[in-house]
This record gives structure tokens, sequence and C-alpha cells, in this order.
């Protein structure tokens, strides 16, 4: 397993395929009001996952860089130092993906260092526990948040060679404290989902590239609260995804750039829809 793990922000921008949620969206002063709102659900970026978000015609975009250092790895356990970083960016979407253009102002930034367990239970099962104590910046009105997340997981391998299938479930749960008033949310979500192969295998050089789907659903316990200025906020309380990747034998980086996957998936709830780029295991 590498011990380093990097994706670089514009690898994942240039080709981010996502429709996205405004809790991105520039704080402005609207009609009727005195002062800017601070839209603070980007301290879940990290969480929640890059792409970009659509809901009540606005869009945004935020990229994850997922940063991981194995600081000790044994036959049955593995200890990681998370430092994953995520950026959002304003006033992104769709049409800005044929050219290839780059988003040139960053809105948001959180930083959410933490640690990461994982216990190697036998060949087929393992499981995976976290704590990440993390910070967010909004730049368009310069408030911050203190952002607190945890979780557990089981990730368990089918006994089904041809298609070896992943079942995966997982309990998290994500909170920030705003300096605006010290305003708070959190949520907490129970995710399930199973990835598989689809039979196939081909090799390319030094790789085998195999092609694999999967399927995903989160339920919120407490709903999880999306801003949008200009409309009414939405409230999920669950969400579907599907999507596919490309999983490779060995991980492919060039300097700190490193994975072994590729994919690109859909998520909605009717009302929120996210296409989401993949670089990582995709659940």
């Amino acid at each position: 397993m590498k011990a380093c793990r990097f994706i670089h922000p514009k690898s994942v921008a240039t080709i981010l395929a996502a429709l996205f949620v405004s809790f991105f969206t520039p704080s402005q002063s609207y009609a009727g009001e005195s002062k800017n709102p601070d839209l603070s659900h980007y301290a879940f970026a990290n969480y929640i996952g890059s792409g970009i978000y659509r809901t009540s015609g606005q869009n945004a975009a935020v990229v994850n860089i997922p940063f991981a250092f194995d600081i000790e790895e044994s036959d049955d356990h593995i200890l990681t130092l998370r430092l994953p970083i995520s950026l959002g960016f304003f006033d992104y979407s769709f049409s800005d993906l044929p050219e290839g253009d780059i988003p040139d102002n960053v809105g948001t930034m959180t930083i959410t260092p933490g640690i990461e367990y994982k216990w190697l239970y036998d060949e087929q099962l393992t499981f995976q526990s976290y704590l990440d104590l993390g910070y967010g910046h909004n730049f368009s009105n310069s408030s911050n948040v203190g952002i607190v997340s945890t979780g557990i997981s089981a990730l368990y391998g089918l006994a089904q060679p041809k298609y070896t299938p992943i079942w995966v479930n997982r309990v998290y749960y994500a909170g920030y404290k705003s300096s605006i008033n010290d305003s708070s949310e959190s949520y907490s979500v129970l995710q399930s989902g199973i990835d598989f192969g689809v039979g196939q295998q081909w090799d390319w050089g030094d790789y085998t590239i195999e092609p694999r789907l999967f399927v995903a659903g989160r339920w919120y316990f407490n709903k999880l609260k999306f801003i949008t200025p200009l409309e009414d906020d939405i409230h999920t309380s669950s969400t579907y995804e599907v999507g596919a990747t490309l999983a490779l034998s060995k991980p492919l980086g060039w300097g700190w750039f490193s994975t072994d996957r590729f994919g690109v998936s859909y998520q909605t709830d009717g009302e929120l829809q996210v296409w989401r780029l993949i670089f990582e295991f995709p659940m």
C-alpha cells in the first residue's frame, strides 16, 4: 500500500462532471436582507464529495484533495493520518467543461485532519473508524467554521471470484460551528452499497484494468439542509447513487498524485442532482 496519496486539484477540476448545490453559492445581499448570510454547509464538502452540484438553477464546484499518510501498518491493521483539503469554486458549471476551463477563484476551503484505523479482520472483512477535527474558511464573507466528524465502516468481500463484489456499510457524523452568530449544523448518515466487477479485464502495459459498477444509498438520520438564497432551502433525507469505475491492479501516479480508481457517478434525491468524478474507492 502506498504511504502517501494525493490528487492534484487541477486534475480533478478540469474534468469534473457533476450537477451542484448552492451551499457553495457566494454570500450576497438580497432584497429584504440587511446582512450577508453565512452559507456554512461548505464545511461538509469533504464528506459529501467532489462534483458540480445543481439545484434551483444554481451551480458551484467542489474539489476534494485526499492527502493520506500510512503511519503504521501490519498484517492485521493500518493506521493512517488523514489530511484532506476541500476547495469550493463559485459559478462553475457544465458550460465550462468542454473548454477545459479551470476555476480561477477559490470561494471556500476546508482542512480536516484526522486519524483513521483499519482492522483487517480476515481476507474478506475490514473494519474502519476515523475521527476528524478541522477548520473551514469562506473567502466571500471572511467567516470561519470549526468542523468535527467521526464514523465507522465495514467492508465485506463476497465470495464470488468472477465479479469480486464488495459490500460497504458506513455510519458517520459531521458537524460545524460558525464564527457568525455561533450558528451550528450537524448531520448523521447511514450509507450502504455494493461495488462489483462485470467479469471482464484487460491488460495495459504493466497494469490490469477492470471495469466495475456500483450502487449506493444514503439515509440521513436528521435531514441535511442545503441553503439556496434565491429559492426555498432543500432538505435531503436520502440520496441514491449509481456509477462506473475503472479499477487498476496497482496505483497509477506522477509525483504526489496516485490513484487506482477512475470513474463517474450520478446521485439524486429528486431535487438535488450530482454528477461526481471519482478518483478513489467510490463509497
